[in-house]
């Protein structure tokens, strides 16, 4: 069975960061696509990054292109969503996904429980 565990959210101001990680098994972690989706309260969920696991090339969305990065530490069996420039607009349950690929969320197969991320001043 897939576990992916999410962790670093948080609130913050405007302006600033957070740092998003999501843990799974090496199996799961070496062998699949990894994304980032959100869903903000009565939205749908969106999606928001995805790395590639062949040669690691990434896919952001417009609304978090350049204040956004996803990366991998293989060592940990990890990967991370960076979250700079923060905008209120950015407040939202954030889903870690594998086994997928696309920006449609049912294209991918398994996901974390979600971390809260508010960005209030």
């Amino acid at each position: 069975q897939v576990q992916l565990v999410e962790s670093g959210g948080g609130l913050v101001q405007p302006g600033g960061s957070l740092r998003l990680s999501c843990t799974t098994s090496v199996r799961t972690f070496i062998s699949n696509n990894m994304g980032w989706f959100r869903q903000a309260p009565g939205k749908e969920r969106e999606f928001v990054a995805a790395l590639n696991w062949v040669g690691g090339a990434a896919d952001y969305a417009d609304s978090v292109k350049g204040r956004f990065t996803i990366s991998r530490d293989m060592t940990k069996n990890t990967m991370y969503l960076e979250m700079n420039r923060l905008k209120l607009e950015d407040t939202a349950v954030y889903y870690c996904a594998a086994a997928g690929w696309g920006r449609i969320s049912n294209a991918w197969n398994y996901w974390g429980q979600g971390t809260q991320v508010t960005v209030s001043s």
